[in-house]
């Protein structure tokens, strides 16, 4: 339901705020934990005590009450007092919507238009499709609706001066002449394994090669096979909380399959890269819901309904079977190789790195290096952070990350690529303030303020409110999921 709400916040201070809301209590000093011994108060701000009740529907409303552990609990409650910030922060300004200013904001929603105009069938038809009365859906647009207005009264108004949109513009598509050499090519003269170092890896290492499948039945829940319709109508919805409940009580798979007549399911037995024991792969159209069935459960036994891109489904796992992979499987030898690989490679890089950070790898290092490894060193001129002709994204971010004339060692998240490189020269590059492209640049500084003033917004909250965690409480909360 809240997905589909935040579908109708079209600001960009509201997708920027949205990013930091949630994050910033992870590093705020929470006041003094309680005392006392009474579970009713999850949280005190200022002098206003938060029900712990009202934290346990918003668990409910918020996340998947079968996957909850205590860190879980713990950062969903940061969310949790971001929220009441947000909604003590509009009441102190006194942010209010009028009816008719309510009933223009939700007629000028695209989601509810038809033929450019708005369309009552079209809002009852959402409403219908989130099992949502008028009345709570108004109630939520409301206060969806005040905190856009809350992020624009902070982030508005802002006027980025040309300076900082053309240094902006410059970072982005100035020129930059490399010299580079490819890490792999040095490793691939060194990286010589013996089959007694495969077998000492693997001894060492046998959790690694360790395989879990798991036997899942699935069924796709839609109208046609669970209300015999052809719309998402308030019988479909009924059947579907019917199954929810059965599931509830402890009901099987082929209890509600029965119940319902549903005779064409699927059973796989899989990995979690949806992989059976005969390394065949299943289909392009399961693979991604096997996925989010071996996130969501992990215990033999478990029947569960979960939604997925507006689909219904219900599974069970059916059996979990555990395989330890011997060293003759060429899967695990080509993995071991690979990690020897990773590990020789990071060994050296580490290496190259302090010898960087310690000023001791200079221009004629880098070409020394060359020489001493037997590899070319290849020269290229890139044209910009989004030119990823020879480099993916990441790596070319981090070239453009440091000055000229200097040595660095750049690779991706995976060290599956990794270069030394020297920056020769950078061509600075000036935007026209009459060019299409400067739109464009303006609303991306404008929008670099705006998260700066919100980082310093959050500090403000910080040190304006007085926010106590009831500890017992919140272990009370752990224990009640």
């Amino acid at each position: 339901m809240l997905s589909s709400l935040r579908k109708f916040s079209s600001s960009i201070y509201a997708k920027i705020f949205l990013g930091i809301v949630a994050i910033p209590f992870v590093f705020w000093g929470m006041g003094d934990v309680f005392s006392g011994g009474n579970q009713n108060t999850i949280v005190k701000i200022d002098k206003k005590n938060i029900p712990t009740s009202e934290f346990i529907n918003f668990i409910k409303y918020s996340a998947n009450t079968n996957n909850i552990d205590e860190n879980y609990i713990k950062k969903i409650l940061y969310t949790f007092i971001g929220e009441k910030l947000i909604t003590q922060e509009i009441n102190n300004l006194d942010i209010k919507i009028s009816d008719k200013s309510l009933s223009k904001i939700i007629k000028n929603e695209k989601t509810f238009k038809r033929n450019n105009q708005f369309s009552r069938i079209e809002y009852e038809k959402f409403l219908l499709k989130n099992n949502m009365n008028a009345v709570s859906f108004e109630r939520n647009f409301s206060e969806q609706a005040k905190k856009d207005m809350l992020f624009k009264f902070i982030g508005s108004g802002i006027v980025s001066p040309y300076f900082l949109v053309d240094m902006s513009y410059n970072k982005i598509k100035q020129t930059r002449s490399i010299e580079y050499i490819n890490i792999n090519e040095v490793l691939k003269n060194k990286s010589k394994f013996t089959k007694k170092d495969i077998e000492n890896y693997y001894n060492q290492n046998k959790e690694l090669f360790n395989e879990t499948y798991k036997t899942i039945n699935f069924i796709n829940l839609n109208p046609k096979n669970l209300s015999e319709s052809e719309d998402y109508d308030n019988l479909f919805f009924s059947k579907i909380d019917e199954v929810d409940d059965l599931i509830v009580e402890g009901k099987t798979f082929e209890f509600i399959i029965n119940r319902f007549d549903l005779n064409e399911y699927k059973s796989f037995t899989v990995d979690e890269n949806g992989t059976d024991k005969d390394l065949k792969k299943i289909g392009d159209n399961d693979k991604q819901l096997i996925k989010k069935i071996f996130e969501t459960g992990n215990n033999e036994g478990m029947l569960e309904l979960i939604e997925d891109k507006e689909k219904f489904y219900i599974f069970e796992i059916k059996e979990i079977d555990s395989i330890q992979k011997t060293i003759d499987n060429k899967s695990v030898q080509n993995k071991i190789l690979l990690n020897l690989e990773i590990e020789n490679k990071r060994t050296m890089v580490s290496k190259i790195i302090n010898s960087i950070n310690n000023d001791s790898f200079k221009k004629e290092d880098f070409y020394n290096f060359s020489k001493k490894n037997k590899v070319n060193i290849n020269k290229i001129k890139i044209n910009g952070q989004n030119d990823n002709s020879v480099f993916d994204s990441q790596v070319v971010k981090q070239i453009y990350d440091y000055s000229k004339n200097k040595v660095i060692i750049v690779s991706d998240i995976n060290l599956v690529e990794s270069y030394l490189i020297y920056i020769d020269k950078i061509q600075t590059k000036t935007i026209d303030k009459e060019s299409e492209e400067y739109k464009k640049y303006l609303s991306l500084t404008k929008a670099n303020l705006t998260r700066d003033l919100f980082k310093t917004y959050d500090d403000f909250l910080n040190k304006k409110y007085k926010i106590d965690i009831n500890y017992k409480a919140l272990s009370g909360v752990t224990n009640y999921f």
